[in-house]
Formats: structure tokens, C-alpha cells, sequence
């Protein structure tokens, strides 16, 4: 059995990596938080350590770590916000332990290689959660499109909207500069999710880039792609709004709406089960899609319409 550490216990993504640890039979050891409404602790762990402030939690762990293998922390999962996570991961790293990071990694693709170094160095591992890669229903589309003749591209269209209230814009995801924006924010793992299965990008355009929504189009290898990304409750469907539904998740190829709505509580812990079995996707797994996301960040916004999303168009 394993000790772990988390940080950044209060937020929102925190109780699936709680629950991904008790499901995998290890121990959850310490926890840091800078706010204390960490109730949920009790919920999955009985005896946790647990921190405000983090040069407290940083001489916990090194006691820890010179009172020997049974006592010391094995892996730091990492839950905080976007741009500590590059600090934290260094944390882990350093105290000798695994790292098991949310997405992403790092907002800058330029902290992935001073990273890499000290992976090798240190001899800790340091893993992502990006969970749809195990999702059954992308798993095959993925080797339904691995099986094609090469050339073949397809028409993808990729819509995610998850309304956020007006917290959100007050909190540090609201800071491009502390989260990276909509499209590393809320759209890390899909581009992450349309390079694996579609491969690496060819080209980009940006056609909207605000606080709330961002949209565009990629050429991949094997697809184009329209893609929108919102926050904003104003741009739900109707029938999402009278089913009483807050997010709107669709992807589409070819014409095909590819159905993935269920089976998103478990993802978590599949990712944990590969990491903790010696799997797991990496540093080198990650860049990609981090360098996506910062070249849309950064992109010159123009609008080609005949690349557009329908809902940059105004389209139902």
C-alpha cells in the first residue's frame, strides 16, 4: 500500500481523485489547501493530515520521508490551481515521490522540458490525468480511425458548454494568466483527446476569444475540426435548458454524434489503477496538447466563416 499526499483538497476535481485513491486500496496521509472547508476528507479518510499552509505541509513531508519507507509519502497527487501546478509537481519531485497531476500539466509548454530533467534526476515519475483516453466508447473510435486508409480525414465537430456562475470570473480560473483561459481551462483534455485520436495538428484558426467562450478550426492529419468552448449559460441549447441540464458535451464525426455522456465518475480511478501499475501518460504524452492550447491562447483572432462553428455562426 502507497501514502499519498494531495494538494489543493478543497477544490472542485479534489473528491475523484479521494475516491480513486480508497478504490486502489492506498492511504491518504496529508492534505494542503490554503481554505479549510475540507470536510470531504472524512467522507473517504479517517486520519489525514491536513494543512493551510504550505511551508507547514512541505517540513511534514520531509519528517515523513526521514522516518523510512513505510512513513514517507509515495506519490503527491496535485489538484490546485493551473499555474502552482508546475511548483507542486517540482514539490514531489524533490521530497522523492510520484506525482499524479490534473490536466494540465503546466499552462506553458516551455516548463515541460525543465521538467522532464528533473524527472530523470530525481528518479519520481510524473503522470497526468487525462481520463478520456480510457473512456470504452472513444477507446474504439480511436482504433476505428487507427484502421483507416491514411489520407482519410473526417469532419469533426466538437462542442463542450458548462455553465459557471460568476464565481468563477472572481476565482483564479478566471485569470488567464492563472488558468490559461477557456480553451486550457475547461478544453485541455478534448484537444488532448482530438490529437490522440486524429493526430497532430496541421493547422489553426481562432474565431472568438473572450473571458466566457472561445471558438475555432484545426486541420488535423485525419480531421477538421469546428470547435466551440463556453462558460456561458446564454449559449445552452434550448432542449438542454428545459431538461434542466448545465453542460452541453457533443462531439461529431461526419455526421455521427459520438455518444460519451455516461461513465465519467470511474475515469478517475481507471487512470489511477494504470499510474499505480507502472502506466499512465506522462510528460511526453502531455506536450501536444499543451502546445495546442497555447498556440490558440496566443492566435490572432479572424473569423473565416467557412470554417466556423454553427454556434459562431448563430446556427441552432
Amino acid at each position: 500500500m502507497s501514502n499519498f499526499a494531495i494538494i489543493g483538497v478543497g477544490g472542485y476535481v479534489a473528491p475523484r481523485h479521494l475516491q480513486a485513491i480508497r478504490e486502489t486500496g492506498h492511504d491518504l496521509i496529508a492534505a494542503l489547501d490554503r481554505h479549510d472547508s475540507v470536510g470531504i476528507l472524512d467522507t473517504y479518510f479517517s486520519d489525514v493530515q491536513f494543512f493551510t499552509e504550505f511551508e507547514r505541509f512541505d517540513r511534514h513531508a520531509a519528517k515523513l520521508q526521514r522516518l523510512g519507507e513505510e512513513q514517507r509519502i509515495h506519490y503527491v497527487t496535485v489538484c490546485s490551481p493551473n499555474y502552482l501546478h508546475d511548483a507542486h509537481i517540482r514539490f514531489a519531485l524533490r521530497i522523492g515521490a510520484h506525482c499524479i497531476c490534473e490536466k494540465p500539466l503546466v499552462i506553458n509548454p516551455w516548463n515541460l522540458d525543465p521538467l522532464a530533467e528533473l524527472e530523470r534526476e530525481s528518479g519520481g515519475r510524473v503522470r497526468t490525468i487525462l481520463q478520456l483516453r480510457k473512456h470504452p466508447v472513444l477507446l474504439a473510435l480511436r482504433e476505428c480511425i487507427a484502421q483507416e486508409r491514411p489520407g482519410t480525414r473526417h469532419e469533426v465537430e466538437l462542442t463542450y458548454i458548462t455553465t459557471r456562475g460568476r464565481w468563477y470570473f472572481v476565482s483564479w480560473k478566471g485569470s488567464d494568466e492563472k488558468s490559461g483561459g477557456v480553451a486550457t481551462n475547461i478544453g485541455i483534455h478534448f484537444f488532448d483527446l482530438l490529437l490522440w485520436i486524429f493526430g497532430r495538428p496541421e493547422h489553426c484558426e481562432v474565431h472568438l476569444a473572450d473571458s466566457r467562450r472561445m471558438a475555432g478550426y484545426l486541420e488535423l492529419e485525419r480531421a477538421r475540426v469546428r470547435w466551440f468552448l463556453s462558460v456561458d449559460r446564454e449559449d445552452l441549447p434550448a432542449a438542454a435548458v428545459a431538461r434542466g441540464q448545465r453542460t452541453c458535451r457533443a462531439i461529431v464525426v461526419d455526421g455521427q454524434e459520438v455518444e460519451f455522456s455516461e461513465g465519467f465518475t470511474e475515469l478517475h480511478t481507471a487512470v489511477y489503477r494504470d499510474i499505480l501499475a507502472g502506466g499512465g501518460c506522462g510528460i511526453a504524452d502531455s506536450r501536444a496538447s499543451i502546445e495546442l492550447v497555447h498556440q490558440i491562447r496566443t492566435h490572432p483572432v479572424a473569423l473565416v466563416r467557412d470554417h466556423a462553428h454553427r454556434w459562431v455562426l448563430g446556427l441552432p
